[in-house]
């Protein structure tokens, strides 16, 4: 669902304690996500997110690191030039309805104060965000010309004008409502679900409308459904849910879904260059069987040499002689190049002879090679399926380097090490890795040889470390279920999982980055189970 007015008038609430506040960097999380850095003398530096994607609309303050594009959009830059480093002066929403005003003083070049509103509409589809300066649009995230909405234009130069919003009640001080109706029509700020709430608690719970809307206006939570959420708990609807502080609950309530869509975003080549890798593979892999089969009756181009030279002398050159076999008589029909003559012809089948045998060499190497390049894309298609957009970063580092994709000229600092897990206990350290940069480092850097390392069996997945002066079954099998959670068999059961001391293990020279094979090894079954270890990861998790 999207937010409703009296949902983000809670919202707007927190929001407000902020103000005044100075804007520092603008960015784009994504197309449809800016990201504003903020600075208070009380709550100190703070990022507020506005998100206009038509699904996940909302605004809300975050404390977690998140990648934003490296190409700013053409709006960013437009409020970069505008409002960096100006001050939020105030924040309101207008009419309970879902638009917010921002008003922010900034400097010119000139160094004159001039004031802009920047208003973020969170109306579902029509989501939006526009700066606006002494009522005309300066520009706006998402453009919509007349011939798309001949009501309102939104454009650059364009006079801003707010969307109507029909003729309703206060909803803090109502005239009269009748409760056996939607309150959507009749009352600012509801949406079908909180109309149904409300009507629910009225005529069922027999509560009061006045101690309901003080209720919300000062809850400062998020109650999560599984489709649905509030600010209030929705009790029409008996079903459970997840409490999070407002703010929170905001920024986790779309999480894996706009992980899903900055990863498109940001690292839409090296989806694509690893299908196209992967494809290419598979397709060739069929030529060079049939190649290789053809070259198993290099034999018969030796007879036909034989022959030729053997009856040389008593027959004449066509397109085709037939002469009898050396082993069992029968005809052999051999094909001639009337461009040559007959020993010509016979040192050609020589030499055809030799290329054939010597092929099929080079073309067992070709295949074990083409399968083993198809094995790897699949595992970084794997990784790819699970990974945050850091990881999908280094996995397209790991692709420059093989000159598959092209490197990107992005100014950035030299990381230490790779954005590998790291869980923190009391008597022991877990580490994973979630791509082969990853667990190259795990295995080769971090492991001693005393350390416990784990794979999963038959599946591509993490390497697993643990760090631990006293091993026992509980640590042993949480490693396991952590290796089986970043691998194909997540959602499996009995998933085979090795483990072996580091001591035993090998680097194939030659090999990908990240592979190893084990001296020896045991094996244990584990059922996966994704909430465990996710709460696990949230709770133990070194930053």
């Amino acid at each position: 669902m999207a937010l409703d007015g009296l949902l983000l008038h809670t919202i707007t609430n927190q929001l407000k304690n902020m103000v005044p506040c100075k804007i520092g960097k603008i960015q784009n999380i994504s197309e449809e996500e800016i990201q504003i850095h903020l600075h208070n003398p009380e709550y100190g530096n703070q990022k507020l997110v506005i998100n206009v994607h038509s699904n996940t609309n909302r605004i809300y303050i975050t404390e977690s690191i998140t990648t934003t594009l490296n190409s700013p959009s053409n709006f960013v830059m437009v409020l970069r030039k505008n409002i960096s480093q100006g001050t939020i002066e105030s924040i309101e929403q207008i009419d309970y309805d879902r638009i917010l005003c921002l008003t922010i003083t900034s400097y010119n070049e000139f160094q004159d104060l001039v004031k802009h509103k920047l208003y973020i509409e969170l109306m579902g589809k029509y989501a939006n965000i526009l700066l606006v300066k002494e009522n005309r649009i300066i520009d706006a995230l998402k453009r919509i010309p007349v011939y798309e909405n001949s009501k309102r234009l939104i454009h650059p130069g364009a006079i801003y004008s707010l969307p109507d919003p029909g003729v309703k009640q206060d909803p803090l001080h109502p005239v009269s409502i009748d409760f056996e109706q939607s309150l959507v029509k009749q009352v600012y700020g509801f949406s079908p679900l909180l109309s149904n709430e409300f009507q629910y608690r009225i005529n069922q719970l027999h509560e009061d409308y006045g101690s309901i809307i003080k209720d919300l206006l000062q809850s400062d939570s998020l109650y999560v459904y599984e489709s649905d959420f509030h600010c209030i708990e929705c009790k029409h609807l008996h079903k459970p849910y997840r409490k999070f502080p407002l703010m929170n609950g905001l920024s986790t309530l779309y999480k894996e879904d706009e992980t899903k869509i900055r990863l498109k975003e940001q690292c839409g080549d090296v989806f694509k260059a690893v299908q196209k890798e992967k494809n290419k593979n598979i397709r060739k892999l069929p030529k060079l069987n049939k190649s290789l089969e053809e070259s198993f009756n290099y034999q018969k181009y030796q007879e036909y040499g034989d022959l030729l030279f053997c009856y040389m002398n008593e027959i004449e050159k066509e397109k085709v002689v037939i002469l009898p076999s050396f082993t069992d008589g029968t005809d052999v029909k051999i094909p001639i190049d009337m461009r040559y003559d007959l020993k010509e012809n016979a040192n050609k089948y020589y030499q055809k002879y030799h290329k054939m045998k010597r092929s099929q060499i080079v073309l067992k190497q070709q295949i074990e090679n083409c399968k083993k390049e198809i094995d790897y894309f699949t595992q970084l298609e794997e990784q790819l399926m699970h990974c945050s957009i850091e990881d999908a970063m280094e996995i397209r580092e790991e692709l420059t380097q093989q000159k598959i994709l092209k490197p990107k000229n992005i100014k950035k600092k030299k990381k230490n090490k790779p954005n590998i897990l790291h869980l923190k206990f009391d008597n022991y350290d877990i580490y994973a890795g979630k791509n082969n940069i990853q667990n190259n480092y795990i295995t080769h850097r971090l492991a001693h040889k005393q350390d416990l390392w784990f794979h999963v069996k038959d599946y591509h997945g993490s390497h697993v470390l643990l760090k631990s002066e006293e091993y026992n079954e509980e640590n042993i099998r949480l490693c396991a279920n952590l290796s089986a959670y970043f691998s194909k068999g997540k959602e499996s059961s009995s998933v085979p999982v090795d483990y072996c001391t580091v001591s035993q293990l090998k680097k194939v020279p030659g090999s990908k980055i990240g592979f190893v094979t084990m001296k020896s090894y045991k094996t244990i079954y584990i059922d996966p189970e994704p909430d465990k270890i996710e709460t696990i990861i949230k709770t133990y998790r070194v930053r």
